[in-house]
């Protein structure tokens, strides 16, 4: 028979009462702590999520992936357009001055005196000066069977020797007129005027018809010019010499549109005198230009036409948005159960909230990174099928991209919200 000593006795239900059980155990330690998800966890939940709905995913993204192309087209072609531009400028030149007759009092076509383009050359910070003249009642056929009203539009003009050069060309075919061939019948055709006569090659005894009241004559020709893009008339005329034109077309030898080049610093001077310096005694009757400040217009003016294509832009990146909170909100309506489980499982409202708002940054992402994909292709396409220079700034595809994050937040954040707030019972109950 087993003896207890009176001590134990005394002891073992005062041990048994302070020793913790399982309970006391429990409530001693407190809850236990959820389980993190981690990110890669996150991603998985996230994908998983997108892939068991790949169309409607799709659809929805593709409004952010529109919109996002968009952008990054309208940038890059810009881009790309300016940087022709830019390099097509600097390849022409800002400095180049044009000088032509205007009207006088009388509404009338003033006349430049003989000896401007001479007096314009004594100008300080003149480098070069080149003119053209215009033969009047002179019209240009490929043949004399050609009908007299079908002029194309085409002019005959006198010019100077050196006027490819002052203006900013070259020849394309054969040579430009020299102090030979400027005495003789022969004649160079501007770019369009070479494409309206059908004329592209220069042929041994290649001639066209010039008319003119009193009969006509064939002028030979001896090149075809490149377009003149700081001087576009050049490129519908005919080209004479001067004194060809004086003696076989009756031109009077007053030139009607005067090239000069000036020292790039002195332009705005030389601009400033050039009316009073070509004609002292009519300075009012004289037009002064810069043929480069049309260019300088013609980027500006794409400049904003960009304004509304980013308009346009935006309004599919909003549409898109509409489209991924409208998917997410479906989202948290069909997988309640889901919701329910997980909760139920201890996953806390902040991984709730977590996982869905991953889902719609991960759908923007996708959507902002065809958009990319898809804007950079348009760009280079279109640009070189143009020739210019593939331009895609990185504030294009990174402002998409970061369009595309901001606006599958914005749009994820109130569905991910209302599906942290669905408690357990709530998410289980609508099995």
């Amino acid at each position: 028979m087993t003896t207890r000593s009176p001590g134990s006795a005394a002891a073992g239900p005062a041990a048994l009462l302070a020793r913790p059980g399982p309970s006391a155990s429990l409530a001693a330690r407190g809850r236990p702590a959820a389980a993190r998800l981690r990110p890669a966890d996150l991603a998985r939940l996230a994908v998983t999520g997108l892939r068991t709905r790949k169309l409607r995913a799709a659809l929805s993204g593709l409004g952010i992936a529109i919109g996002v192309a968009a952008i990054v087209a309208v940038l890059g072609l810009s881009a790309s357009s300016s940087a022709a531009l830019n390099a097509e400028i600097a390849a022409l030149g800002t400095n180049l001055l044009t000088v032509t007759n205007g009207q006088n009092l009388t509404g009338g076509t003033a006349e430049l005196p003989i000896v401007a383009p001479g007096m314009i050359s004594r100008l300080p910070g003149v480098t070069s000066v080149q003119d053209t003249g215009s033969v009047n009642n002179v019209n240009a056929y490929r043949s004399p069977l050609i009908p007299a009203i079908l002029t194309s539009g085409l002019s005959v003009n006198a010019a100077t020797t050196g006027l490819p050069r002052v203006v900013g060309t070259s020849m394309v075919e054969g040579q430009f007129l020299n102090a030979a061939t400027a005495r003789q019948p022969v004649a160079v055709l501007g770019a369009t005027t070479a494409q309206l006569l059908g004329i592209d090659r220069i042929w041994p005894g290649e001639r066209i018809w010039l008319t003119q009241p009193s009969g006509g004559m064939w002028f030979y020709l001896a090149g075809i010019l490149k377009p003149a893009t700081l001087a576009p008339g050049i490129d519908t005329s005919v080209l004479v010499g001067f004194p060809a034109a004086e003696r076989y077309l009756g031109f009077d030898g007053h030139p009607s549109q005067i090239y000069l080049r000036a020292v790039t610093n002195q332009v705005s001077t030389v601009d400033s005198l050039l009316a009073a310096q070509a004609n002292p005694e009519n300075p009012s009757e004289v037009s002064v230009a810069q043929p480069s400040s049309a260019l300088v217009a013609q980027r500006d003016a794409k400049a904003a036409f960009n304004t509304l294509f980013l308009g346009l832009g935006a309004i599919a990146l909003l549409v898109g948005a509409i489209g991924v909170a409208n998917i997410m909100v479906i989202a948290v309506l069909e997988r309640r159960s889901e919701i329910g489980l997980r909760r139920a499982l201890d996953a806390t409202r902040g991984q709730i909230r977590t996982q869905f708002l991953t889902e719609a940054i991960l759908l923007g992402l996708a959507g902002g990174t065809a958009g990319v994909l898809a804007g950079s292709a348009a760009t280079a396409s279109y640009a070189r099928l143009k020739g210019w220079a593939v331009v895609i700034p990185a504030e294009a595809w990174a402002g998409g991209l970061g369009a595309a994050l901001l606006i599958g937040a914005l749009a994820g954040l109130w569905p991910a919200l209302r599906a942290a707030r669905l408690s357990p019972t709530q998410a289980l109950w609508s099995i």
